[in-house]
């Protein structure tokens, strides 16, 4: 009973500790020069943001700053301090992940609103991606490389997601229904699931074309092999065929050049809040039904169905589809939903275990009445005490796409046009492009609409 007793004394810490979540109307300049693709403007808008005392990241999200500010300048152009804010990312997040292995029951269980935002395992595989481009751009293949080997490698990112949320006690060694079990008495805790994905296309996608630009040869085959595979093995992100420039960019003919065209679109989805109720076994009424709230991903539509590259008189193409990553953030979550559920289910329990308690115990004691007023008192302070962690990144593409084409060396301009149905609602020129046989020739568009 004690450790029941304990244990709710520390969930109800967070009352006063609890975190509002930012709100969208928070965000609403940022939003607005984003819409208008302006993100020189929502760079500037984001360090507005952080002055004064009400920031809208506050210093328990500074994850999400990073993350943010990191691809808000990468779309902007702003290479090298893009790769400074998602390294500073990146580091959090590990750091953050390290203290999560160490740490205790009581405190696994506390409300994340309480705690520093910890980041997702989607963030931590796309700020990867994009510092990679960040160093292409920048001229530095190697260190472009470097980011993709950061996911590909074995034991790398992508090979640990699925053991990055089993809880393990450091104290007793006992998984997680060990200790439940043990301390608390309650029975069986929600099924856990994992993430179906250990394969990204589109960082192998791009470990392949840079390792040619490397001189790797040997590299870029199995990176372009890789890119297969992530299909196969992923078939639930990956329902579409492989794009043929996949099998175009690995056999470039020779004397040709090839001109290659990555380009993101959309906005990746956004946690919400979601409140779930479930019937609860305690005597009095009043904590019969329990409130669980917990993040829910919600998808953010495109309005762009089609993508078309003009490249002079020379000829054109439509991009084909390489990764969504919409799937792949929502795929991925799985995990740490499970992880949320369970904690919330713990906390929430433990919870009413005591206000249940306490409730009989006046009703035994002074009245039913008294008895009321102790479950009412104690399911609004449960109440307040909880809800959901719904910070994350919120400027993540909802797709990548690729097309290129065979070219003989030489000066290009390029159109892209983005199409919703048979519209063009948007186009983005490059002109004097210089496409080399040797080397990478990438362009980059980036349509978050």
């Amino acid at each position: 009973m004690k450790t029941v007793l304990y244990a709710v004394k520390i969930a109800l810490l967070s009352i006063s500790v609890l975190s509002c979540a930012s709100s969208s109307h928070a965000f609403k300049e940022i939003d607005t020069a984003v819409n208008q693709a302006n993100f020189t403007a929502a760079v500037d808008a984001v360090v507005r943001g952080q002055r004064g005392r009400r920031a809208v990241y506050n210093n328990r999200n500074a994850i999400s700053l990073f993350l943010d500010k990191g691809l808000l300048e990468h779309y902007a152009g702003n290479y090298e301090e893009s790769s400074r804010d998602l390294q500073n990312a990146e580091r959090l997040i590990e750091e953050a992940y390290t203290r999560s292995i160490s740490q205790g029951f009581f405190t696994y269980i506390l409300n994340d609103n309480s705690r520093e935002y910890p980041g997702e395992d989607f963030e931590d595989i796309y700020l990867n991606v994009f510092n990679a481009l960040n160093y292409y751009n920048r001229g530095d293949i190697e260190g472009a490389l470097v980011e993709i080997r950061k996911l590909s490698i074995s034991s790398g990112k992508l090979d640990m997601l699925a053991r990055r949320h089993e809880y393990i006690d450091p104290n007793t060694g006992k998984g997680l229904g060990e200790r439940v079990q043990s301390e608390t008495g309650i029975g069986q805790l929600p099924e856990t699931k994992s993430a179906n994905f250990s394969n990204s296309a589109l960082a192998r996608f791009l470990g392949a074309i840079f390792y040619q630009a490397d001189g790797n040869a040997d590299s870029a085959r199995i990176e372009f092999d890789q890119v297969h595979r992530a299909f196969r093995t992923n078939s639930q992100i990956y329902p579409h065929a492989v794009p043929r420039s996949v099998e175009e960019a690995r056999n470039v003919p020779n004397g040709m050049a090839r001109l290659n065209v990555i380009s993101f679109t959309g906005l990746s989805p956004v946690k919400q809040e979601q409140v779930i109720s479930h019937f609860l076994p305690f005597q009095h009424p009043i904590l019969a039904v329990g409130f669980f709230k917990l993040p829910v991903l919600t998808k953010r539509p495109s309005m762009i169905t089609r993508i078309e590259v003009i490249v002079d008189d020379t000829g054109s193409f439509n991009m084909e589809l390489l990764e969504d990553m919409g799937a792949v953030i929502e795929e991925t979550f799985k995990t740490r939903y499970s992880s949320i559920l369970v904690k919330t289910y713990i906390r929430t329990i433990l919870k009413y275990v005591t206000a249940d308690l306490a409730a009989r115990e006046a009703s035994r004691q002074r009245g039913e009445l008294a008895g009321l007023v102790i479950a009412l008192a104690a399911r609004t302070a449960m109440d307040a005490s909880e809800g959901a962690d719904i910070r994350m990144s919120r400027f993540l593409p909802d797709k990548a796409y690729i097309g290129g084409i065979n070219l003989d060396p030489g000066t290009y301009s390029v159109i892209i046009n983005y199409y919703h149905g048979n519209t063009v609602i948007s186009s983005e020129e490059f002109k004097n492009i210089t496409v080399n046989k040797d080397g990478l020739n990438l362009l980059q568009s980036v349509k978050l609409r």
